[in-house]
């Protein structure tokens, strides 16, 4: 995230005194990735953010893995992932490498007792069903569906859902998520054949200063960890802050698809880039224009990465027997391509009303033994005519 931002009352130079009204000094902290040499951001709070009073017993949170190597075109029935009460429970890995963990949530009631910290991975959570509020110390962001909502790690947040009805798709980065270099110039600005622009990032705002000392539970993942720990102060009694590294939304339904005469490849799809992996939006469009065009996509080798869909909405002309909340995976070293009969039938057609995210590895993909537990067995049998 390259956009400069800032909220509430900062000093006219960093690292500089900065008093309160009864003369004590905030708290200046800096928050920085790739040691000091990336994105940025300077916080000012009002009570130190160390102030430690007790760490609980920590517990693993890492998947369990069911196959670590695998050959199989699989397909898994995400809304069968039970509705939990607590957020945290509530999220399932079922797909994940050592750069990405894609895991589904279906959380019932907000977090009102605890914040979270991750302390390991960027996450991008994808709103499929539901709507509220994301408070951190950054400030508060409204979200419904279709939005990705892009935590930087390290940034401790609380989730405010509506009401009960909840359905999360969840992908933690190891590294940085970015837009796509290829739709930044040189300066970090988007240009003009991205698929979205700065007016539909959706950036934090309602700043809320809260001077509470008290107990506060933040729990903090880090290398399948979770440490229960318990802070003296308030994690959102920032005064104000400005810099370059904070959480944002931007839309699914902001993003402008890219069309052709022909067939385009999933790249042009794509919104999200991160260390070995991508992250597409398929969203609706026109069909491919040209007279003999053919709007279902080829046959594909995958040679080197394993791709995932998840079907949020609408009809898919390449797939069969697709349900909303499915997840597909196609792994590295076999084709794959439409299902019998969807190519005919895309023939003459002129748009298409679906909807799905979808994640590309360069590394293999392990399913963990909660996702065994939504698998259907036979769809690497789909391809056979009936």
């Amino acid at each position: 995230m390259a956009q400069y931002h800032k909220l509430g009352s900062l000093p006219p130079k960093r690292h500089t005194q900065f008093r309160k009204s009864n003369n004590e000094l905030y708290a200046e902290e800096l928050v920085s990735t790739h040691g000091f040499s990336n994105v940025y951001s300077l916080i000012y709070h009002c009570y130190p953010p160390t102030l430690i009073k007790e760490i609980g017993e920590p517990y693993s949170v890492a998947p369990e893995i069911a196959f670590e190597k695998s050959l199989k075109h699989q397909s898994f029935e995400g809304f069968h992932v039970k509705p939990t009460e607590d957020y945290l429970k509530s999220r399932v890995p079922v797909l994940v490498n050592s750069d990405v963990h894609v895991s589904l949530a279906s959380p019932q009631t907000s977090m009102k007792d605890y914040f979270f910290k991750n302390a390991d991975a960027d996450e991008v959570i994808f709103i499929h069903e539901g709507s509220g509020t994301i408070k951190t110390i950054y400030g508060n962001l409204d979200f419904k569906y279709g939005d990705y909502i892009v935590v930087p790690r390290g940034t401790i947040y609380q989730l405010n859902f509506k009401d009960s009805n909840n359905r999360l798709f969840i992908v933690e980065s190891f590294t940085a998520i970015e837009f796509p270099k290829r739709y930044r110039n040189t300066y970090g600005q988007l240009e003009e054949h991205a698929p979205f622009c700065e007016r539909d990032i959706r950036k934090p705002e309602k700043l809320e200063t809260i001077d509470q000392k008290g107990d506060f539970k933040i729990m903090i993942k880090k290398q399948g960890i979770m440490y229960p720990y318990l802070y003296a102060s308030h994690p959102f009694d920032a005064i104000g802050w400005d810099g370059n590294l904070y959480p944002y939304i931007l839309s699914i339904h902001d993003f402008e698809p890219i069309t052709g005469r022909l067939h385009l490849p999933p790249p042009i799809h794509q919104t999200f880039e991160a260390h070995n992996f991508v992250i597409c939006s398929f969203v609706p469009r026109l069909y491919d224009y040209h007279p003999l065009s053919i709007p279902a996509p080829y046959n594909h080798s995958n040679i080197d990465s394993d791709e995932v869909l998840y079907y949020v909405d609408g009809d898919f002309m390449s797939r069969k027997s697709v349900t909303r909340g499915m997840i597909t995976l196609h792994p590295a070293g076999i084709p794959h391509g439409p299902h019998p009969g969807t190519v005919e039938k895309s023939i003459g057609q002129k748009e298409t009303k679906e909807l799905a995210v979808m994640v590309d590895t360069f590394r293999p993909l392990c399913i963990t033994k909660a996702a065994v537990e939504i698998m259907s067995d036979d769809y690497y049998k789909s391809w056979i005519s009936e």
